[in-house]
């Protein structure tokens, strides 16, 4: 399911484990591509009291099309290597949202 250029989330009995390298305080909200293993996001949240988490759950349940309440954060609650979990039961949709994510950044470092 996942696609090769990324080993940034899998397929667990509870859904999906996300894997995301946190940029905050940028000057947009995006997907930036691949870091290291992780999915690395920009945020313009600022990483004080949990400001840049919640961004980051809200920025990627609009992104995923699921609700807020689906998406939790498993580990790195200090760090800018976050560990997520995504709850659902169709996780072949996580899997192809994600993919179309990098496409996306993929296609537009090769336009620019």
């Amino acid at each position: 399911m996942n696609d090769s250029r990324s080993n940034s989330w899998r397929v667990t009995a509870h859904g999906v484990e996300l894997f995301i390298h946190l940029q905050p305080r940028a000057s947009q909200n995006r997907v930036v591509g691949v870091h290291g293993e992780s999915l690395k996001i920009a945020l313009t949240a600022p990483p004080v009291e949990g400001a840049a988490n919640s961004a980051l759950l809200r920025f990627l349940a609009f992104q995923l099309k699921i609700p807020v309440s689906s998406v939790s954060l498993l580990g790195g609650e200090k760090s800018r290597d976050k560990h997520l979990l995504i709850r659902t039961t169709n996780v072949a949709q996580i899997d192809q949202c994600l993919t179309a994510m990098l496409r996306r950044v993929d296609k537009k470092n090769r336009d620019d």
